[in-house]
C-alpha cells in the first residue's frame, strides 16, 4: 500500500521488504503508519508479500526501515 524501500532475495527465493520509510522531503502515503517487514516466497505460483510480526519490546512506533540485509552463515 505505501510501497516498499528495499528488498534482498535470499538463493532460496524467500524475499524480504523492507516498507515505510519516512524521510523529511519525502512524501509519505502513511505518515502515521510504522515501517513494517514483509516476506514473499517467490517459488509460489502466485507469490504475495506477508507482513512479519515484530517482536514484543521492540519500539514499533519509531521503526522507520531504511534498507534491509540478511546474512547467510
Amino acid at each position: 500500500e505505501t510501497g516498499s524501500e528495499d528488498i534482498d532475495i535470499l538463493p532460496n527465493g524467500l524475499a524480504f521488504i523492507s516498507s515505510g520509510l519516512k524521510y523529511p522531503g519525502i512524501k509519505s502515503l502513511a505518515p502515521d503508519k510504522p515501517g513494517e517487514i514483509f516476506l514473499m516466497d517467490l517459488n509460489e505460483d502466485n507469490p504475495r508479500a506477508v507482513e512479519l510480526r515484530i517482536s514484543r519490546g521492540f519500539d514499533l512506533a519509531s521503526f522507520n526501515p531504511h534498507g534491509i540485509s540478511t546474512y547467510i552463515d
